[in-house]
C-alpha cells in the first residue's frame, strides 16, 4: 500500500516512514548530545532518555514542522542535492529560531547551547546522509505495483506522467489491450492477454488496476474483474487514480456521474465552526505580529506615491466569495493608479509593468496579501481555500469551463491547494488548471489538510514561488 486516506486526503506511505526515520534521528540526536556534552558512559543512557525525553520529543516536532514547512515532504521536490541541502537549512534555521521562542515561554524544556548545537550538527548529517542514500537508489518496495485496464484515450493520459516524481507511489507493469478498442499505447506496454485476468494478477504479484477504457459499454472483464475484487485487488477508475496520484481532478477524465457517487464534498456544520473559530483566533494573532511589516508597507507606498493623500495605500476589488456572494478584498497597493485604465478586467503577468518598485518587493513576498486577514476576521475569505476570483472573470469561466462555479462551495483563501501546486494563472487554460487543484481541496477539504496547506505555504513565502 502506497497511500492511505486521512479525512480523505490521501497521504503517502513512503514519506510516512521517511518522517518517522528522521523523526527518530532528531530525537536520538538530543539524547546524542547530552551523552558527548557532559562525557555520559552509555551505561546512563536510559538515565539521560528518562531526563531528556521531553525536550527530545519537542525538539523533533518543531523541526519536523520546520521541514514540513520548508517543503521537504513532498512529490515535486526537483531541486537537486544543493537544493535539498538548501531547504534543509532553512528548516533547522526556522526550527532554532522556533525552539528559542519555546525556550522562553518554557524555561523548564530549555536545551544547552552546547547539546543544542551537537543536536542540530548531528541531525543535519544524519539526514543529509539518508537523503542522499535514497536519491541514488530507487526503492519500489512501497510501490503499488498497477497494471492499466484500456489502452485508448483514457490509457493514454497516464503515459503523461513520466516524470519519476510524478510516479513516486506506484510502478505501471502494462496496458491491458481489449477487444474492439485502438491502441494508443507503445507497443512494448501492451498486454495481450492469453490467460484470465486474475492468474495475470497473481503471477506478477498486481495491487491495484485502473479502469481507464473509453467505452464502458464495450468488452469489460467484469466477471474477470468481480474475481480480482473478491481475491483483495483495488480496482479504481481512471479519474480516481489521477486525483490519488497529482491532488486535482483531471475534468477530462470525469463523469458528472463521478461527483455524485465519489466520497468526499462534505460540508458539516461541527467543521465549519471549528474553521471559522480558528479563523478568528489566527486573524487576531497574525495581526498582532503582522502590523509593524504592515506600517512599514505603507509608508513605503505612501513615500513611493510622492506623498500624495490622493495616492490610496489600500487597495479594493470586488470579487466572488462563498456561494458566488460578492466582497471587497484588500490589498496594499502594488500596481500604478488607473492601471486599467481601458476599463477592462485584466490578469496579471509576468514582469508586469503596471506592477510598481515597491509593489514588486511587497508581492514577492506576500506582504500585500497581509491586509486581507481582516477580509478572513469579518468572515469574507477564510486562510485555506480557492482564490477569489474577479466577477468579470468568473462570468467569463464559468461560460467556457464546467464546474468552475462549483469552486464558490467554501470561502475562498488567502492561499490554498492550486496555489500550492501550481504557478500564478494568467490564461483561460491557467484557470482551468488550477480549477482542477480547487475541485480537490473543495471535495477532500479537512482540517488536516488546512494545517498541511499552511505549513507548505511557507515554502511559497520563504523560496518565493508562484508570485507576481
Amino acid at each position: 500500500m502506497s497511500t492511505f486516506r486521512v479525512f480523505n486526503h490521501y497521504i503517502r506511505v513512503p514519506f510516512v516512514l521517511l518522517g518517522s526515520i528522521e523523526g527518530l534521528i532528531l530525537f536520538l540526536s538530543v539524547i546524542l548530545g547530552v551523552m558527548l556534552r557532559f562525557e555520559e558512559p552509555l551505561e546512563n543512557l536510559p538515565g539521560v532518555l528518562s531526563d531528556q525525553w521531553i525536550e527530545a520529543i519537542i525538539y523533533m516536532v518543531i523541526m519536523l514542522l520546520a521541514m514540513i514547512s520548508s517543503g521537504l515532504y513532498q512529490t515535486r521536490l526537483r531541486d537537486g542535492s544543493f537544493g535539498f541541502v538548501l531547504r534543509l537549512t532553512t528548516a533547522m534555521l526556522l526550527g532554532t529560531v522556533a525552539l528559542s521562542l519555546i525556550f522562553y515561554l518554557l524555561p523548564d524544556t530549555v536545551l544547552g547551547r552546547g547539546i543544542l548545537a551537537i543536536a542540530i550538527g548531528g541531525s543535519f548529517l544524519l539526514i543529509v546522509s539518508l537523503r542522499m542514500v535514497i536519491y541514488k537508489s530507487d526503492p519500489s518496495i512501497f510501490k503499488k505495483r498497477i497494471i492499466v485496464l484500456g489502452t485508448g484515450k483514457r490509457a493514454a493520459a497516464i503515459t503523461e506522467l513520466r516524470r519519476r516524481s510524478d510516479q513516486f507511489g506506484f510502478t505501471i507493469l502494462g496496458y491491458v489491450h481489449l477487444r474492439g478498442e485502438e491502441d494508443l499505447i507503445e507497443g512494448n506496454k501492451v498486454i495481450n492477454l492469453n490467460v484470465p485476468l486474475v492468474d495475470y494478477i497473481e503471477k506478477h504479484d498486481i495491487d491495484e488496476i485502473v479502469l481507464a477504457v473509453d467505452d464502458r459499454r464495450k468488452g469489460i472483464p467484469m466477471h474477470e474483474l468481480l474475481d480480482c475484487k473478491m481475491r483483495g485487488i483495488d480496482i479504481i477508475d481512471v479519474a480516481t487514480f489521477f486525483e490519488r496520484e497529482t491532488g486535482k481532478i483531471r475534468l477530462d477524465q470525469v463523469h458528472p456521474s463521478w461527483f455524485l457517487f465519489s466520497q468526499g464534498f462534505h460540508h458539516g456544520a461541527g467543521r465549519e465552526f471549528i474553521k471559522r473559530v480558528f479563523d478568528i483566533v489566527a486573524s487576531l494573532f497574525l495581526l498582532s505580529i503582522t502590523w509593524p511589516f504592515m506600517m512599514l508597507a505603507a509608508m513605503a507606498i505612501f513615500i513611493e506615491g510622492r506623498c500624495k493623500l490622493n495616492v490610496p495605500i489600500l487597495f479594493r476589488q470586488v470579487r466572488v466569495g462563498l456561494d458566488g456572494r460578492p466582497f471587497q478584498v484588500l490589498k496594499f497597493r502594488s500596481m500604478i493608479v488607473n492601471a486599467e485604465a481601458s476599463g477592462k478586467a485584466q490578469w496579471a503577468t509576468k514582469n508586469d509593468s503596471r506592477v510598481t518598485l515597491v509593489g514588486k518587493f511587497i508581492r514577492k513576498t506576500r506582504i500585500d496579501e497581509l491586509p486581507q486577514i481582516l477580509n478572513v476576521f469579518r468572515g469574507d475569505m477564510s486562510f485555506v481555500g480557492p482564490r477569489p476570483e474577479r466577477p468579470e472573470f468568473v462570468v467569463m469561466l464559468s461560460e467556457k469551463i464546467p464546474y468552475y462555479s462549483e469552486r464558490h462551495r467554501v470561502r475562498p483563501g488567502i492561499t490554498g491547494w492550486a496555489q500550492l501546486l501550481y504557478p500564478y494563472g494568467s490564461s483561460e487554460q491557467d484557470a482551468l488548471e488550477k480549477l482542477q487543484y480547487d475541485l480537490y481541496f473543495v471535495k477532500n477539504h479537512s482540517i488536516l489538510l488546512d494545517i498541511l496547506i499552511l505549513l507548505q505555504t511557507a515554502e511559497v513565502v520563504l523560496f518565493g514561488r508562484g508570485a507576481r
